[in-house]
């Protein structure tokens, strides 16, 4: 039999665009015969998978896994894309998604969850390859997000949900502190409710990106000129402005959607007291399904059959 060495495996891998694990098995089947390998990955529809990867991805699911660790907790989210929502749909899919969620729980980011190898043997990048040739459609596993507490709980809140821990908003809140676990998760669902709802910017005043609070403050001093305010009274007015942004940009400063008296680490400290603990709001991720993602403009399917078919 011939040496399969990686070199060879690299070769196919560039020529083919299939994951390094189907190429090696081609190989393998092969012989080391790198052209009937490529032959051998199109007849398993492996190498159409490759060509759709430039395909725009929006659609899909957020998911997200949890794990107690003793007195913690550790949770993760992420957001595995394909092209419609009608594969979105799909078990096959959706089963792939909560896999990767719950391998985001030991391995951080993107990168080492698609290197991480499922029980079927193949890695997660071999995997969503698969996928793609078995469902047909671009599929990208394209944002990932973990947080971990030594004591507290991280709660989970997953909205539009279409199955248990799927949906198109996956959001994580981490509150730290010794208080009865069961009533430190139900207070992080709660706010990560509240989060899905209001999409804060960050968790204090001082995680705010400062480039983002001087483009409002620019914004801010043209819209006061603009409507004739006197020089000299612009700056406080600004200033004024930005700590209302702020407040309504930033988590524990928001009013709490549920009880709009309190802000959110209001809601936070006095449950503190009533649990004879403190407790501590640590963190927050919130993954919107398909943000960011410039999607392509839907076709005209009327206009396409008319202009095919030499119709108006």
């Amino acid at each position: 039999m011939a040496e399969i060495t990686a070199a060879l495996v690299k070769e196919l891998r560039e020529r083919s665009g299939v994951g390094m694990m189907d190429c090696k098995k081609a190989l393998v089947e092969n012989n080391g015969d790198i052209e009937a390998a490529i032959d051998w990955l199109r007849a398993k529809g492996l190498s159409k998978a490759a060509k759709k990867a430039d395909r725009v991805a929006a659609e899909g699911v957020v998911a997200v896994a949890t794990q107690e660790n003793g007195a913690g907790e550790t949770a993760a989210a992420i957001e595995f894309n394909a092209e419609t929502d009608f594969v979105a749909r799909n078990d096959l899919f959706q089963t792939a998604a909560k896999q990767f969620a719950q391998l985001g729980l030991t391995n951080e980011g993107v990168e080492a969850i698609s290197a991480a190898s499922l029980e079927n043997g193949r890695t997660v990048s071999d995997e969503i390859t698969q996928l793609i040739a078995t469902i047909g459609e671009n599929m990208t596993l394209r944002r990932s997000a973990r947080l971990s507490v030594a004591e507290g709980a991280v709660a989970s809140y997953v909205h539009n949900a279409v199955s248990p821990g799927l949906g198109r908003i996956g959001v994580l809140v981490a509150i730290e502190g010794a208080g009865d676990k069961a009533a430190v998760r139900e207070l992080g669902r709660k706010i990560a409710m509240h989060v899905a709802a209001t999409a804060p910017l960050a968790l204090d005043t001082s995680d705010l990106d400062p480039a983002a609070i001087e483009k409002e403050r620019t914004v801010l001093i043209e819209k006061a000129k603009e409507e004739g305010r006197p020089e000299g009274m612009i700056e406080k007015i600004v200033d004024g402005q930005i700590n209302k942004f702020q407040k309504e940009v930033v988590l524990s400063k928001q009013p709490f959607v549920m009880d709009p008296d309190v802000t959110v680490e209001q809601l936070v400290a006095n449950t503190g007291k009533e649990l004879g603990a403190e407790l501590k709001l640590a963190g927050f991720v919130r993954l919107a399904l398909g943000e960011g993602v410039e999607k392509a403009d839907t076709p005209d399917f009327a206009a396409e059959v008319a202009s095919m078919t030499g119709g108006n």
